[in-house]
């Protein structure tokens, strides 16, 4: 959800800052007030392009910032554009690119009208909206199409593999067969190399370590050592035991800390025989060493990857040995595996097209009650070579549009009116309904084209989707802003000699005397009570939201 915007010398705004709820949040004003800009505004934190004409005159830098609620997570991002025309994009706490930009806060907003921000004008995108309309039967069939497709494109880059090393069959194995030399020749275990520079500093430094720690014993167990000097202590209290608990308890701790110091002594003796002074055994190891680094850095970096580089090699060189009958079975392996494709593809191919009427006439049914009386919808299936059959499955998938009785259905990114636009993915949303996943929706120029009944019933439709998403519309209908659960007025006002973009929230008596502009652009008394009349009915369907 789109919690709040925040946008400073963007084309007449100069300093706006707007919070969202959920439900339906409509902008109205006059033209030109800015509404437009806003939208714009919203289109720049989804990787839009910018341009310096953007930036309001006699500022440095255009700025948008933008404040959504993901998973439960605020996600906080900020677009500059400069007054020279570079970007600068933040996403969280750094610095983000305009893709970046994009992959995060794209799939949560989709924007309808006269911009290019439009997925419905997106054939790769019909293909998706078919499929959650389909629910259950063609995801199933997705899902088994999918693991055909992951299994016949594993078998095709085996099959290749195997095709190219018989190419050049000897050259490999020769190749092959040094590395497998190579790495056994060492023959390294995993891990080797840090066992050996664990032992390093004991070999180089063997005499200083071994004298250390004979001096060591001899301060513990010597004449006039440690130990002695426990003894004594200990033999004096004893003569005194039984006479005074403190005074025991004291013996007791000398005990235990002569019983410490004769256990370092015999742990210093043990490693200082454990220590070797023998320059041989140095040098083997280090020699050792150089040898595990060579193969390291020669096939590794690590160990562990030089050893799986090993049966990479030999598992290639098992296959090179079989020949034209190792060729002979990865080709019967990709036989099976097109098999298995080409009939997971049927099966998806016969599930959409078994959804498709449904969606059409659902999607017809929609269109209806928004002012396209004679909307007909098709659903074009292009049967694709094997060769050219994608992940998606075997067939492109397209929506034809006609608007007109009698007119043959055309491509929708041939439509002209971006009011047709918008209310075909107003329908299109409401089709989906729960399964259409993009929390944000935002249309403009929705209502162009209409009015009066079919206003009321594209109202009505906004604030049914506005009960799974946030949606947002920019209108000039008052049949429309009356469903709507929180209304924005956007309007120009004079600033220091400056005509800037200013934005206000509207309830109760501000917002009747609102919609009453919109109806006639008077205030009389008979223009006041139709604007209370639309507001209460609209809210007396139970479709808009907050009252006014």
């Amino acid at each position: 959800m789109l919690e709040e915007l925040h946008v400073r010398d963007l084309a007449l705004i100069e300093d706006v800052r707007l919070e969202f709820g959920p439900g339906m949040t409509v902008l109205t004003g006059e033209t030109g007030a800015g509404k437009t800009a806003l939208v714009g505004a919203l289109t720049l934190l989804l990787g839009e392009r910018a341009d310096s004409s953007m930036v309001r005159a006699g500022a440095a830098e255009a700025l948008v910032e933008g404040r959504f609620a993901v998973g439960g997570e605020e996600v906080l991002a900020r677009r500059r554009v400069t007054a020279e025309g570079r970007s600068r994009c933040d996403l969280g706490d750094g610095m983000a690119t305009v893709g970046a930009l994009e992959a995060a806060l794209g799939p949560l907003v989709d924007l309808h009208g006269q911009h290019e921000h439009q997925a419905l004008l997106r054939p790769a995108r019909h293909t998706e909206y078919l499929d959650r309309f389909a629910g259950a039967p063609v995801r199933e069939a997705l899902d088994a199409y999918a693991g055909a497709w992951a299994s016949r494109t594993a078998a095709a880059a085996g099959r290749d593999a195997v095709a190219a090393a018989l190419g050049d069959r000897e050259r490999r194995v020769s190749e092959l067969e040094a590395v497998v030399r190579e790495i056994d020749a060492v023959a390294p275990h995993e891990g080797e190399d840090e066992e050996i520079e664990a032992r390093l500093p004991a070999l180089r430094h063997a005499e200083r370590l071994a004298e250390a720690a004979a001096l060591a014993i001899e301060s513990l167990r010597g004449e006039a050592g440690a130990g002695e000097a426990l003894d004594a202590a200990r033999g004096a209290l004893g003569r005194a035991a039984g006479l005074d608990p403190a005074l025991d308890a004291l013996a007791e701790a000398l005990g235990a800390a002569a019983d410490a110091v004769e256990e370092a002594a015999r742990g210093l003796r043990a490693y200082g025989e454990g220590v070797s002074a023998d320059p041989r055994e140095l040098d083997a190891a280090e020699t050792r060493l150089a040898a595990l680094r060579d193969l390291a850095r020669r096939h590794g970096p690590t160990l562990g990857e030089v050893l799986a580089e090993r049966a990479r090699a030999a598992g290639e060189l098992a296959a090179l040995e079989k020949g034209e009958e190792g060729l002979a079975d990865a080709e019967a392996a990709l036989a099976l595996a097109d098999a298995a494709l080409k009939g997971a593809g049927e099966s998806l191919a016969a599930a959409r097209a078994a959804a498709a009427p449904a969606f059409e006439a659902a999607l017809a049914a929609a269109a209806r009650d928004l002012a396209m009386e004679a909307a007909a919808f098709r659903v074009a299936f292009e049967e694709l070579p094997y060769e050219q059959w994608s992940a998606e499955g075997p067939q492109r998938v397209e929506f034809l549009f006609s608007v007109s009785a009698g007119e043959p259905p055309r491509p929708l990114a041939k439509i002209a009116s971006g009011g047709e636009v918008s209310r075909v993915m107003l329908a299109l949303k409401g089709v989906l309904g729960a399964a259409d996943d993009v929390p944000v929706l935002v249309f403009d120029e929705v209502d162009a084209g209409i009015g009066g009944t079919t206003a009321h019933a594209v109202g009505r439709r906004l604030a049914a989707l506005a009960r799974g998403h946030q949606v947002l519309v920019v209108t000039h209908l008052a049949q429309v802003a009356v469903h709507a659960g929180a209304h924005v007025v956007v309007e120009k006002v004079e600033r220091d000699g400056r005509t800037v973009t200013s934005v206000r929230t509207v309830t109760g008596d501000e917002r009747v005397a609102e919609v009453a502009r919109m109806l006639s652009g008077g205030d009389s008394d008979a223009v006041l009570a139709h604007a209370r009349e639309l507001l209460e009915a609209a809210r007396g369907e139970d479709v808009g939201g907050e009252a006014a």
